[in-house]
């Protein structure tokens, strides 16, 4: 996969667009006749981070680690359970429906799944106008307008608007998915595993596509994904999470030439080396056994029970 690279925004002394504070969202756990609810699970366990305009954060980990989870409790498509999320100084939690249907003009969604989260009941264009309706942005003729704009600019062709999904490959779904997600110029966009469903061949397209479009308009990006070395090639700073943590957290050279927690040293050995002859810079790390359940997460350090490096301290001290 060929993916093109860009500089790092100079955004060092810029004010966090957002910040995330503490924030955790647990799902109860109900059994028996009446549905009580027996336990929890925790798929975010007090995540803290910022990101700066025109920034792009990765958010890498093993499925089941909080990556999801996270993007769609930071935009309150899931209500969080503690913690508070601060868009461009605002708070979302203490928002109404009005307020957060506001502010979401400026925070947008990219899904995982191209398949899934498109309608197969409307047409193209129909769902990349129906953002520009709720939002009530422009009239009938410059809706149109900006439909054919939004297409064209993610490799459509302005003819597309009349088809229905099927009629798509998945890579031209997942275009499909961000013109709808750039229909009211946002600020900011989740990228939820944006090519983790596609082919190979068409993988380097989007994120190329992605990065493009981020220079054009300035977007910020959380970009959550498995593909450590697509991350490499456009975040600007990555963090790693494990069983609903972030275990570290630093700019994009720093995690992939000096990682520090075990768990990252872990994800990026791990990274296949294109070259036979090549050597690898240092031997892999081998995690035994899989990840805990969150429902009764470890104590002390969550990645105590299958780090090569554990002591009795891991298992009293959360780092």
């Amino acid at each position: 996969m060929t993916v093109g690279t860009r500089g790092t925004p100079d955004t060092a002394g810029a004010s966090p667009l957002v910040e995330v504070r503490n924030l955790v969202k647990s799902f109860p756990i109900r059994a028996g006749v009446f549905r009580r609810q027996v336990g929890e699970i925790q798929a975010v366990a007090g995540v803290s981070f910022d990101i700066r305009p025109g920034e792009t954060l990765g958010l890498v980990g093993e499925s089941g680690s909080g990556k999801s989870t996270t993007g769609r409790t930071l935009l309150r498509l899931e209500e969080p359970t503690a913690g508070e999320v601060l868009f461009d100084g605002r708070a979302l939690a203490g928002l109404d429906t009005a307020g957060l249907r506001e502010l979401r003009r400026e925070m947008q969604m990219i899904f995982q799944d191209p398949y899934a989260s498109l309608n197969p009941r409307h047409t193209v264009g129909t769902l990349v106008r129906e953002p520009l309706e709720i939002h009530r942005i422009g009239a009938p003729a410059e809706r149109d307008r900006r439909v054919a704009e939004l297409l064209d600019r993610v490799g459509l062709a302005p003819s597309h608007a009349g088809r229905f999904p099927h009629e798509f490959s998945g890579g031209q779904r997942q275009r499909i998915g961000i013109a709808r997600a750039l229909a009211t110029a946002p600020r900011f966009i989740v990228a939820d595993e944006p090519i983790s469903a596609l082919d190979v061949s068409i993988q380097a397209q989007i994120v190329n596509l992605l990065a493009d479009l981020q220079e054009e308009r300035g977007l910020t990006y959380l970009l959550i994904a498995h593909d450590l070395a697509m991350v490499r090639h456009i975040s600007d700073r990555v963090a790693v999470m494990y069983l609903g943590r972030i275990v570290e957290l630093a700019d994009r050279d720093a995690v992939f030439e000096r990682p520090l927690h075990p768990y990252t040293m872990a994800l990026i050995s791990a990274i296949p080396v294109p070259d036979p002859v090549r050597e690898r810079a240092r031997e892999p790390i081998t995690l035994v056994g899989d990840m805990p359940s969150p429902s009764s997460p470890p104590s002390g350090c969550r990645f105590r029970t299958r780090c090569p490096f554990a002591t009795e301290l891991c298992a009293a001290e959360d780092p």
